[in-house]
């Protein structure tokens, strides 16, 4: 699988020193230079050293400034289109669905190449220590929180979601320094999420955020923060197709409870099980 190297600039962005932000932001704004310029002519435009433009490269995953002008070439002149962005108002409705398949295992791929494992791990640990877990999300983001709702009250941690906005900021109004806020928010921007964090971390919670923007106020102002990547097209949003991913990194929180909590997660699956069964009677 390529390495996608404009998203990894933007999952490690939080994580770089200014001068590296400097070099990340050049690249994002500009791609085409690099791939014509040598890395002293970019060290040059930006008044840095050559070895300061070698190691962000190294940051990022690759083993030097040209494996990294390799992998941007292909991401920006791929010869072929992607099958999403090829949907035609008179494709049959069986091409329609395949193509959004395709768009969705895209968003998965993409994601899954920026995907941090220390991140993924101390947000587990954070989870695993909490007396209490709030998922936040507004509009398409509440479906997110809600499901991860679904998923984590059988872990054994008491897990909370609320629908409603202002219900969800008079919950984190309650949280305590020993309790776990997860925000989950597309854009990173959305004012009722980040006055939602903000009144979360004013008591001393802990936060994760799940974004696909890392230079966003969420994104940037986390304990722990997930990124997500995904495409804009014609007939999908990008928020709409950045939920998949965003459901993947819920799934991936919740296994791994599910496997570091083993014995009280199962006592819980099977509290649930039987409450479950017993309404069917």
């Amino acid at each position: 699988m390529p390495q996608n190297c404009l998203g990894k600039i933007r999952s490690y962005y939080a994580r770089l020193s200014e001068k590296e932000k400097k070099i990340a932001d050049y690249i994002l704004d500009s791609p085409e230079k690099i791939i014509h310029n040598t890395i002293n002519e970019v060290a040059e435009d930006l008044n840095v050293a050559d070895a300061t433009v070698f190691r962000f490269c190294k940051r990022i995953g690759f083993k030097g400034y040209q494996a990294m002008k390799i992998a941007l070439a292909s991401e920006i002149f791929e010869p072929i289109q992607q099958i999403h962005e090829e949907i035609k108002e008179d494709d049959t409705e069986k091409t329609v669905a395949v193509k959004i398949f395709q768009s969705n295992i895209r968003a998965l791929e993409n994601t899954l190449q920026i995907l941090d494992g220390p991140s993924i791990q101390k947000a587990v640990d954070l989870l695993l220590q909490a007396d209490r877990v709030e998922f936040y999300g507004t509009g398409g983001s509440n479906v997110i929180a809600m499901d991860a709702f679904h998923k984590f009250v059988r872990t054994g941690i008491k897990a909370f979601a609320f629908i409603d906005s202002h219900f969800q900021l008079m919950s984190a109004s309650q949280l305590g320094e020993k309790d776990v806020a997860v925000v989950i928010s597309h854009s990173g921007t959305n004012k009722d999420t980040i006055n939602i964090l903000r009144t979360a971390q004013k008591n001393g919670a802990k936060t994760i955020g799940i974004t696909s923007y890392p230079k966003s106020p969420i994104g940037q102002n986390v304990d722990v923060a997930l990124f997500t990547s995904s495409e804009e097209t014609e007939f999908r949003s990008e928020a709409l197709s950045s939920r998949i991913g965003q459901l993947s990194l819920i799934d991936a929180l919740y296994v791994n409870m599910m496997i570091r909590n083993k014995e009280k997660a199962k006592n819980s699956l099977d509290k649930v099980r039987e409450a479950i069964s017993n309404t069917r009677m």
